[in-house]
């Protein structure tokens, strides 16, 4: 599976459930694989990445986007803390 093309071809709500529904099954089927285990991992991976992000863009060729909606991200990692 190459997850950066799955990526690529994000580009509305029903596309971005099917990939976080993608990641889910995966994590149970191939836990070893990934780096971050638990949820404090995986949120601090998160913040490391967006730390140095820049230079994750520069190292792959790929620009940088300019407008995030970061409050519409702290709201939907908020929400998976409450959301039933």
């Amino acid at each position: 599976m190459d997850w950066y093309d799955i990526i690529e071809n994000v580009s509305n709500k029903q596309q971005f459930l099917d990939f976080v529904n993608l990641l889910s099954a995966d994590f149970k089927k191939n836990r070893d694989e990934w780096e971050n285990k638990s949820i404090d991992e995986f949120l601090q991976g998160i913040e490391g990445w967006v730390d140095s992000m820049e230079g994750f863009f520069e190292n792959s060729g790929l620009e940088t986007p300019q407008n995030i909606n970061w409050n519409f991200l702290s709201i939907m990692l908020y929400v998976g803390k409450i959301y039933e």
